[in-house]
């Protein structure tokens, strides 16, 4: 396990090194007025003079490796347009917790939704629930997510009583967020849950099972249900960042000052010290993501080996 487990690591180490070198590297072909505040103000000694200060003469090599000595050390940069001179890093400080409360707030929202309606799909295959949570499934993958969020807005906020702007200190304004949030992981949930146990319902143990006498219940919760939630346990840790990306046009549609109207605002800005940090930190969570998938398969399967057996190929 320990040896897989920095095996993986190293990986995922060269993986977040090549995307971030290549982000990097698109943004230095941007314009330099991204790095600058007021530049058409500037004249050209004044610029010159900050893009030494900047390092941005130097070679790319050079700059890749200072930013990359800069990341190690906690230092991410200043913020070129956004706010000048800010570090990086407190301004993520302040945004980050609110997205990753909405976060973990609908994904659990969405597993209990869609576990339960999974279930109720597999258990109820060809009928009233299954006819249910297909048509579900199909509305939330055929229409446009921005039509139903837009929907919930409008007629939530009426029902509810509820202002149309999101208030931090205003719990009841969360609501409406969160589940619309929950709304895409839902249908994921439910559709590949109930794929993966319909599958184990057709395998040979469950036959063995019914045929001793096994009541149907058991049967399905104690084993169909916990052999077809491991292959999705190792996309949960990964279904943060899509919430986290996904959220950025709900971000905006209800004024949350959370990272992904940060993100939407200095792509607007071209405030490219910005721009790089964030991706980096987006890929950043994606890579431990992936990770944290495959050691919680392996943790919760006791069938999986991370060891290679003799003899294998």
């Amino acid at each position: 396990m320990l040896k897989y487990s920095l095996k993986r690591l190293s990986s995922s180490l060269l993986t977040l090194l090549i995307i971030v070198s290549v982000v990097f590297i698109l943004l230095r072909q941007m314009p330099i007025e991204g790095y600058f505040d007021n530049f058409d103000k500037l004249d050209q000694a004044s610029i010159n003079a900050k893009l030494n200060q900047l390092g941005l003469n130097d070679p790319i090599p050079v700059q890749l490796w200072n930013f990359l000595k800069g990341v190690m050390n906690g230092d991410l940069g200043t913020s070129a347009r956004y706010s000048v001179g800010a570090p990086i890093t407190g301004l993520i400080a302040k945004k980050a917790p609110i997205s990753i409360k909405l976060g973990v707030m609908s994904m659990a929202l969405s597993l209990l939704m869609g576990i339960p309606l999974g279930t109720a799909m597999a258990r109820n295959k060809g009928k009233f629930w299954d006819k249910i949570g297909t048509m579900y499934i199909v509305f939330i993958n055929a229409v446009p997510a921005a039509v139903y969020y837009i929907f919930i807005q409008m007629y939530g906020t009426s029902a509810l009583g509820i202002s149309m702007l999101f208030d931090l200190n205003d719990p009841i304004t969360w609501i409406l967020p969160v589940f619309s949030m929950a709304l895409g992981n839902t249908a994921y949930y439910a559709m590949w849950l109930r794929r993966y146990m319909v599958d184990e319902m057709n395998k040979d143990y469950v036959r063995l099972a019914r045929a001793k006498g096994v009541s149907g219940q058991n049967i399905m919760m104690k084993h169909v249900l916990r052999n077809a939630f491991v292959p999705m346990i190792q996309y949960i840790p990964t279904s943060l960042l899509y919430t986290v990306c996904g959220s950025i046009y709900i971000e905006s549609l209800y004024s949350i000052p959370g990272m992904g109207g940060l993100l939407v605002d200095v792509i607007g800005r071209q405030d490219n010290p910005m721009v790089q940090a964030i991706v980096m930190i987006y890929s950043c969570i994606g890579i431990v993501g992936l990770l944290m998938g495959d050691l919680l398969m392996g943790m919760i399967d006791p069938r999986i080996s991370f060891v290679k057996k003799e003899g294998a190929r």
